[in-house]
């Protein structure tokens, strides 16, 4: 490493935040950079570690090859740094911004909870790149004479597009929604990652020879089928986003809905679109004034609490059914894994009062409308307490408890049987793919991202689109470059 003693002389820092007094009065992103000198030092905290668990696999699901790029960075070479995480990571900007960084949870400095800032760092070099104008498109030498269709633009199609297209075929993605990203742009909120950073890409991946078709419901305005015919193969990267049923009396109360619906006509607020979704038809959903209520504990439930304060609401309560997690996980029997311990998101420290150990038991209302929730305590095998039933007060209950598969209709009802499932430990019902070649059941049809493994992290999803990329390249000419 270029300065093997700076873990030891210089501090971990990570970028900061506007208040949240501030913050909450508009839906840009909040952070505040660190200077270039500033990112530079903490690059150099990167020790020589002799095992990098940063990079994989309990780390970085694409293997960045991090304390690479660090030592580059370090020593101010951003242009080779850039070349180097982009090696692995199709899309940096978008995972130095929304992923949760498990690689800093298997850093070695974290074992004295002081990991080097690499998600930090990560968003600073993919920022740097575009200023530098490193940037730019990079269309194949050479075209094979394949064409590939891809379903879903998300994090998985766009990586696997990008490589596609890079590897000479001709790759067109058809995406549902008015315009590509999928979740990250119509579910991820615009305070997490504005969605400027996806048209860039989008367009450098146009200037490769990626052609997309928005407004596309595959299976329902054009057949699989058809694209089967039309291409030589057919990549399925639909996502999971049909939501988890809660099954809690009176959900069908005016003022109680799912978190997608939510989420996704915020997002289409901001970008001055129609707030009707393809997928996610609704009546206008706004907290302003309101007292709300998130069932959940996860990222959806964190996005539907900043979205709250964001509109005006009054009151945000969180209720979590498992219970409080420690402060301070033991390092020696969990390490380098994902800990389980007390995080509190941005959206959270915006004022978000949080219930655990508690389940919902009913939405209660007055002619038709919420007017509160009625919940209890539960031991530790999630079964209620009985004499511990309390109501909270609220006039939007917002359901964040995960996603059961694919949506309904579409790609799969046109199918039917023919397209094998699995249900995994969550019981979400996925694509059955495996992890080598990513086909299905259906000849030429592969399944990539949270469509086949289920709902996961972005990075899980520009992993898997890389991957099967691979493998489409491989089947179509019978060796492949590209890299798995």
């Amino acid at each position: 490493m270029g300065k093997v003693t700076g873990f030891l002389e210089i501090d971990r820092q990570v970028h900061k935040y506007q208040p949240a007094a501030d913050r909450i009065r508009h839906f840009r992103e909040f952070t505040l950079p660190l200077s270039d000198s500033e990112v530079e030092k903490q690059a150099a905290r990167c020790m020589d570690c002799g095992i990098p668990y940063c990079h994989g696999p309990t780390g970085c699901p694409v293997h960045n090859q991090i304390p690479d790029w660090n030592d580059l960075v370090y020593n101010g070479d951003w242009a080779t740094a850039i070349r180097n995480l982009h090696s692995t990571n199709n899309f940096p900007e978008f995972t130095g911004r929304i992923c949760p960084a498990p690689c800093e949870e298997a850093c070695t400095l974290n074992l004295e909870d002081i990991p080097v800032a690499i998600k930090t760092i990560e968003q600073a070099l993919a920022d740097k790149a575009y200023e530098l104008g490193l940037v730019r498109p990079q269309p194949a030498e050479k075209m094979t004479g394949k064409r590939v269709a891809i379903i879903g633009s998300g994090p998985a199609g766009m990586a696997a597009a990008q490589q596609l297209g890079r590897a000479g075929h001709d790759v067109h993605v058809y995406e549902r929604e008015s315009r590509p990203g999928g979740l990250m742009r119509f579910g991820i909120p615009d305070f997490k990652m504005e969605k400027h950073f996806i048209d860039r890409r989008v367009q450098q991946m146009q200037g490769e020879g990626v052609t997309f078709f928005c407004g596309v419901n595959v299976g329902v305005d054009k057949k699989v089928s058809e694209l089967l015919a039309e291409y030589d193969a057919v990549l399925y990267c639909g996502g999971s986003e049909k939501p988890r049923a809660a099954s809690i009396p009176g959900e069908e109360l005016a003022g109680v809905h799912d978190a997608m619906p939510y989420l996704v006509q915020q997002n289409k607020r901001v970008a001055q679109e129609d707030i009707q979704s393809t997928a996610w038809r609704s009546q206008p959903i706004y907290a302003s004034g309101q007292h709300v209520l998130v069932v959940g504990g996860g990222d959806t439930a964190s996005d539907c609490i900043g979205t709250a304060f964001r509109q005006g609401a009054v009151r945000v309560t969180q209720l979590d059914i498992r219970p409080q997690p420690p402060e301070k996980e033991n390092k020696l029997a969990v390490w380098p894994y994902w800990a389980t311990k007390m995080r509190t998101s941005s959206s959270q420290a915006e004022g978000a009062e949080r219930e655990f150990q508690v389940a919902t038991l009913e939405f209660i209302g007055e002619e038709g409308q919420l007017t509160g929730v009625k919940c209890c305590e539960v031991d530790e095998k999630r079964q209620p307490i009985p004499g511990t039933e309390f109501v909270i007060r609220a006039d939007l209950a917002f359901i964040a408890i995960g996603f059961a598969g694919p949506m309904p209709g579409g790609v799969t009802e046109e199918l039917g049987e023919g397209l094998k499932t699995r249900l995994d430990a969550r019981r979400s019902t996925n694509v059955e793919a495996n992890e080598r070649d990513y086909r299905t059941s259906v000849d030429r049809l592969y399944a990539a991202g949270d469509v086949r493994r289920g709902q996961s992290l972005v990075v899980w999803a520009i992993r898997e689109g890389r991957q099967a990329a691979r493998a489409i390249d491989e089947a179509l000419m019978g060796t492949s470059v590209l890299p798995r």
